[in-house]
């Protein structure tokens, strides 16, 4: 049975997120987690409005997923995600038991792979989805930044 509520359709949601951050001028990360085809949690980067340094889209999300399901793991949950997360977020995707993280772009100074952590065992991972559309949107974010300074 085909459904509308794919990886690409979730992902459109994760780069809402992303928009929104970019025109708070945050580096534009968003992410949505999913559980039975429904968004439980949706989170932009806030590092800067914050002030603070672990107040990634990913950890926004999964505080605001948890609190949606009244407990620490995140079991059956889905996160979509614009940038392939870094080792902070990664660790914290572990200690969650996240079962599948989809992620678009990726980080190839920062993101978790490269700095060599590891996800939880049980954890699918998929990327590339939306890659291109994720890129460039970061992309056009460091341009901006580089010509206002």
């Amino acid at each position: 049975m085909l459904t509308p509520f794919d990886d690409n359709y979730f992902m459109k949601k994760a780069l809402d997120e992303a928009h929104i951050a970019f025109e708070k001028g945050e580096i534009p990360v968003g992410v949505v987690v999913v559980i039975k085809e429904k968004i439980i949690a949706r989170g932009h980067n806030l590092t800067e409005i914050l002030n603070d340094v672990t107040a990634h889209a990913e950890m926004q999300a999964i505080t605001a997923a948890s609190n949606f399901l009244g407990g620490k793991y995140l079991k059956d949950c889905t996160m979509y995600v614009t940038l392939e997360p870094c080792q902070m977020c990664a660790g914290a995707l572990y200690w969650s038991q996240l079962s599948k993280l989809v992620y678009a772009a990726n980080d190839l100074q920062r993101g978790y792979r490269t700095m060599g952590t590891q996800l939880h065992p049980k954890t699918q991972v998929k990327s590339g989805v939306m890659e291109k559309e994720a890129s460039a949107l970061l992309k056009r974010f460091f341009i901006q930044k580089r010509n206002l300074n």
